[in-house]
């Protein structure tokens, strides 16, 4: 019997990529599970995140990974969204799974996207991201949260 996915075929439904555009991406670790406690898997992460920054593929602009989802805040540069996001999660399934000794499903299938219209809603949508450890009540001040970065800092 295959995994119950609700509502992720919907996910794709009107999804276009534009260059310059910027999207709020969200994706969710298979069950939720919440690996990114450990510090040094969520540095895996970002890394990989930080690597499709250099190649030029997206221009990021905020992000923080939570303990069991990533908030990315990016604008397309060299590639199609659903590029970018299938490229971030294979390479982090592959070097997540590496370094705790497992295999198998990493994160949910799918993943959540919303367009920002223009770029004045760029800055509120980095604070948004940013303030997510706030309000999940994780810290008490973004400076204390590990994972996180904005260009507005």
């Amino acid at each position: 019997m295959r995994p119950q996915r609700p509502n992720s075929h919907r996910l794709r439904h009107g999804r276009f990529s534009e260059r310059g555009r910027g999207y709020l991406v969200t994706a969710v670790v298979h069950q939720r599970m919440p690996i990114f406690k450990d510090l040094r898997l969520g540095r895996l992460l970002i890394a990989e995140m930080r690597l499709v920054h250099e190649q030029g593929l997206v221009n990021s602009l905020a992000w923080v990974v939570m303990p069991d989802h990533l908030h990315w805040l990016v604008q397309l540069e060299r590639a199609q969204l659903s590029q970018v996001m299938q490229t971030i999660k294979s390479r982090s399934t592959l070097t997540i799974n590496r370094a705790m000794n497992r295999t198998g499903a990493f994160w949910q299938s799918g993943f959540h996207d919303c367009a920002i219209r223009d770029n004045q809603s760029l800055r509120p949508a980095a604070d948004y991201i940013t303030a997510n450890p706030i309000r999940a009540g994780l810290v008490e001040h973004i400076g204390d949260y590990p994972h996180w970065d904005t260009a507005w800092i």
